[in-house]
């Protein structure tokens, strides 16, 4: 890319230092990702860990590139520029220093960064609910023979669907709610929307929380590699929950229930909720500070105001 003027940049990384943490981080993510690399190869499916690459559609290739974050730039290494030079949203200061191009990533994908920060701040004004239980994913098969897993009911589909009639379901978030069978949409006691999302995702829920890794990909280059890394992960330890919560029988894969049916389900469900949502809680702050270093001070203070009216509900 043709060289620009220099801005400001928080930080500049000499080759010594950025070069062995991009290497350190591909091979985090060769680690995290060898196992579905590994089924795509011979096309065996995995009904817990899928998730994370069908629902989110994450790619292994892009999740092992790793990027220093907004307002840090990379000095040149002895062979040459950074590989980031030509690599979209990049650009080249003079003396070769290379670093992600706010003004082209912002031109293409403002609307998306103000969007995840006015999520991302009125969820996390929010108090923790923890009384949902993740009958969500009950709700998905609920008297219906069709189900999205090819694995048994640990209860068997009367007795899922007596656990449903037996319980308040109230899930906020809507791209839980969107997968629920048509008999039982109308036993949750919201009604959630894409348009009411603002309005209702709150910390304890466990899809809001594994969006982080949604968010973090969104963001993409302007997401240093850590924090991605660290999203992708976390998604993964409450998709195990979400699975272990569920209806589903997952002797196959070796891992216990988590009876949510019973009071001692119910406990460790939300013991584990609640740690798994002050983990995201953290990263889900420190992807408002990235929205916020993209958007600019003026800026980010114009769109909390925005989404003011929506905090704390």
């Amino acid at each position: 890319m043709g060289i620009k003027q220099v801005r400001a940049l928080t930080t500049t990384l000499p080759s010594v230092t950025w070069i062995p943490l991009a290497r350190a981080h591909s091979e985090r993510a060769d680690q995290m990702t060898a196992g579905h690399r590994a089924r795509r190869a011979t096309g065996d499916k995995h009904a817990i860990e899928d998730f994370l690459y069908d629902y989110y559609g994450t790619r292994p290739s892009l999740l092992r590139r790793w990027h220093p974050g907004v307002g840090t730039g990379l000095s040149p290494a002895p062979d040459g520029l950074a590989e980031h030079a030509g690599w979209k949203f990049y650009m080249t200061y003079e003396g070769g220093v290379v670093t992600l191009d706010q003004d082209a990533f912002m031109h293409a994908r403002a609307e998306s960064v103000r969007y995840i920060h006015g999520l991302l701040t009125a969820t996390a004004s929010r108090p923790v609910f923890s009384g949902c239980f993740g009958l969500h994913e009950w709700a998905m098969v609920y008297r219906d023979a069709e189900h999205r897993h090819e694995l048994p009911l640990r209860l068997g589909q009367e007795g899922t669907d007596q656990v449903v009639e037996q319980h308040s379901i109230r899930c906020t978030h809507f791209d839980a709610f969107r997968f629920f069978t048509p008999e039982a949409v109308g036993l949750n006691r919201l009604q959630p929307t894409r348009a009411t999302q603002v309005d209702l995702d709150q910390p304890g829920c466990l899809h809001a929380a594994m969006d982080v890794h949604k968010w973090a990909q969104k963001l993409g280059p302007a997401v240093p590699g850590a924090l991605a890394l660290d999203c992708f992960a976390l998604a993964g330890e409450i998709r195990l929950l979400d699975m272990q919560a569920s209806p589903y029988d997952l002797t196959s894969y070796g891992h216990p229930p988590v009876k949510i049916e019973t009071a001692e389900g119910k406990a460790e469900y939300v013991a584990r909720q609640r740690e798994l949502a002050r983990r995201a809680a953290g990263l889900r702050s420190r992807l408002i500070r990235v929205c916020e270093a993209l958007l600019g001070p003026e800026a980010a203070a114009q769109n909390r105001e925005a989404v003011a009216p929506f905090n704390q509900r």
